[in-house]
């Protein structure tokens, strides 16, 4: 089966997008769009708030001690994965802030929400 040629809009001539290739996710030589990246990290982020939303309510834990560690967590995975796993320069893409922000709120929020169910279902 042949491969279609890419435009520029990284799709084939017969319209379809072509796949990702996971490991694109690990290589500090590839080439990252704003908008990649940011997709990127925001579901990196919403995986973790997952398992910790699931974990911190199975275990059980309760206080906001634990929210802020989710919040260290979360961040310090981010910033190792675009700092040292990918080594983007972090200028092109808005500085640390626009990073570290990238799915924040939704990642809190599905956190929270796990961790809640989780924790009301299990233990009452």
């Amino acid at each position: 089966m042949k491969e279609g040629k890419l435009n520029g809009l990284g799709q084939h001539q017969n319209g379809h997008l072509s796949p990702f290739k996971f490991a694109k996710l690990f290589d500090p030589e590839a080439s990252w769009d704003k908008d990649q990246l940011g997709d990127v990290l925001h579901w990196i982020r919403q995986a973790v708030a997952l398992v910790c939303g699931l974990l911190w309510g199975a275990i059980p834990l309760v206080g906001g001690v634990w929210f802020i560690t989710f919040l260290a967590i979360s961040s310090g995975i981010i910033y190792g994965y675009y700092a040292m796993i990918l080594k983007v320069d972090e200028e092109d893409f808005g500085g640390h802030g626009a990073l570290l922000q990238e799915g924040l709120f939704a990642s809190i929020t599905l956190f929270l929400l796990a961790w809640i169910l989780v924790y009301s279902l299990g233990h009452f």
